[in-house]
């Protein structure tokens, strides 16, 4: 389940709460009661399995083009 985040207009209340896809926004803080708006937020994300690492990536062609030692 997602975790959103919400913050209360009245008391400055930052908090996180997991809600299905289909459930209703919160409309009140659940610490005074006042009225919340829903946060955007990034979201975290593990890269998992095969093909995930840095070495699968092309190399930059510019690199390591200042350090030959040809004099």
């Amino acid at each position: 389940m997602p975790l959103y985040e919400y913050l209360c207009e009245a008391c400055d209340n930052a908090f996180e709460v997991t809600q299905g896809f289909n459930d209703a926004p919160l409309k009140n803080c659940p610490k005074c009661g006042g009225e919340v708006k829903k946060l955007m937020s990034l979201g975290g994300f593990a890269l998992r399995g095969n093909g995930w690492f840095s070495t699968d990536y092309k190399k930059n062609p510019n690199e390591n083009k200042g350090t030959s030692s040809g004099s």
